[in-house]
């Protein structure tokens, strides 16, 4: 009898411990079968396979990627939909001091009148993303997308001052498109490969970020900076403290965003909350 199902009678034996397994509790093994209790205590030892910088591999699928793309194209829908989304969303400098969920919120929000800056941010993040998302792992992949996404924002608080933009309102990705730009910069030159083809994509779209009107290019500036930072700390960390270096790293770089803003939002003497 099954040891997991008595009322079932075994007519094989598993092949690792030796007792009786009916089908339903059956594995199939390179020779008979395995029961399911050898099968899990197999899984426990076997040792998770990691990327080159330690993150956990979880199959070719970037379904983090998938799912960045899906909120924007969703959040673009809804733009057209419900009245006031764009602007209960985007991000400006003056008025991420009092709401700073605003900080990321604008990343997902994208041009109405243009389809095009959509359909750009979105390839770009195609482009790169995936690679990045298979090499760093998904759980650090996500982080360097949405810290940078906070960094553009931060970067355009931060240079307010000097260009008067406190009410410059900002939507779209490029921030955190331009931080994956920095990152796989790194990356790629981290593994000894050629970053020629990303240095070309960065010198241009940094230089129509200056040449076509009403592009926030603090916003690309502020998410190149902040996504390099993490991406060098994410591809340089010594082996077998990848893990560690890497969270410590993600909160330094938070909190130096954190400590720019408030710096300078109490330089400017803007009220916070």
């Amino acid at each position: 009898m099954c040891p997991r199902h008595p009322d079932r009678v075994s007519y094989v034996r598993c092949q690792r411990c030796g007792r009786p397994v009916c089908p339903d509790c059956q594995r199939p093994a390179p020779v008979g079968v395995h029961c399911v209790d050898c099968v899990a205590e197999a899984a426990r030892g076997t040792r998770q396979a990691q990327t080159v910088f330690g993150g956990r591999v979880r199959g070719d699928r970037p379904l983090v990627t998938f799912w960045i793309i899906g909120l924007c194209v969703a959040s673009y829908v809804l733009q057209w939909t419900v009245p006031g989304w764009t602007s209960r969303w985007w991000f400006s400098p003056i008025q991420g001091a009092s709401e700073p969920w605003r900080f990321l919120t604008a990343a997902f929000l994208h041009s109405p009148s243009s389809l095009l800056h959509i359909v750009f941010n979105m390839i770009a993040l195609w482009s790169v993303g995936p690679y990045l998302e298979a090499t760093l792992g998904r759980a650090r992949y996500l982080t360097l997308y949405v810290v940078s996404a906070i960094g553009g924002s931060v970067g355009m608080v931060v240079l307010a001052p000097a260009l008067g933009s406190w009410g410059q309102a900002a939507v779209g990705a490029s921030g955190a498109v331009f931080g994956l730009f920095g990152a796989v910069l790194v990356v790629l030159r981290r593994l000894g490969r050629s970053a020629g083809g990303i240095i070309g994509v960065i010198v241009v779209n940094g230089v129509l970020s200056f040449v076509l009107p009403g592009i926030a290019w603090q916003a690309h500036l502020g998410g190149l900076v902040t996504g390099a930072l993490l991406g060098a700390a994410y591809a340089y960390a010594p082996r077998g403290r990848q893990h560690l270096v890497s969270v410590a790293a993600t909160l330094v770089v938070v909190g130096g965003l954190v400590a720019s803003t408030l710096v300078t939002y109490a330089q400017a003497g803007v009220p916070l909350g």
